[in-house]
């Protein structure tokens, strides 16, 4: 993905997560706008882009950041306005992870995980991604999330069509670090 698309697509990704308002835009229910009213939307803010290169952005290598359906698209996860992502709950594998950097981690095993700036709390499927997410942040740490643990409890999680698992909050006694 050149240089262009990356700044592209996080601008996107900033507009469909954050402020759809930026550009004039308010998200349908669940955080879908259309297609048409999108590209006007960009293009009057002097942002253009064409459906080509939209659909490269969704489809493009690296992190999937969104989901097109008829003529549709939204962020697949990510929000930080309310939006119900109309995601089924299902039952998470037994371990999941979290990637954060290590300033955070003292903090997060004390309290748990919270959303912070986001609607929900994003875990990874793996440790190899964890590790990636917490570079973002600094010097990453892996930290364990007892995931069939805090299912059992009651905590209700969903998975994004990109693989990012989503629940509300994870309390620190289903949290260790690796």
């Amino acid at each position: 993905m050149s240089d262009d698309d990356v700044a592209a697509s996080r601008f996107l990704a900033y507009v469909l997560r954050h402020r759809p308002d930026a550009v004039g835009l308010t998200l349908a229910q669940g955080g879908w706008v259309d297609v048409p009213d999108l590209l006007a939307a960009l293009a009057a803010h002097g942002r253009p882009l064409d459906r080509a290169r939209l659909d490269r952005l969704v489809a493009g290598p690296g992190k999937v950041r969104f989901e097109l359906v008829d003529g549709r698209v939204r962020a697949a996860q990510g929000h930080s306005v309310p939006v119900e992502l109309g995601l089924p709950p299902l039952a998470p594998p037994d371990v999941l992870w979290h990637g954060t950097g290590d300033g955070s981690v003292e903090a997060i095993l004390a309290d748990g995980l919270v959303p912070g700036r986001r609607t929900q709390v994003h875990l990874s499927a793996d440790p190899g991604t964890a590790r990636d997410v917490g570079a973002r942040h600094g010097r990453p740490v892996v930290l364990r999330v007892d995931a069939a643990g805090l299912h059992a409890a009651g905590g209700v999680f969903t998975c994004a069509t990109n693989g990012v698992w989503l629940v509300d909050r994870v309390p620190a006694r289903f949290l260790s670090r690796i």
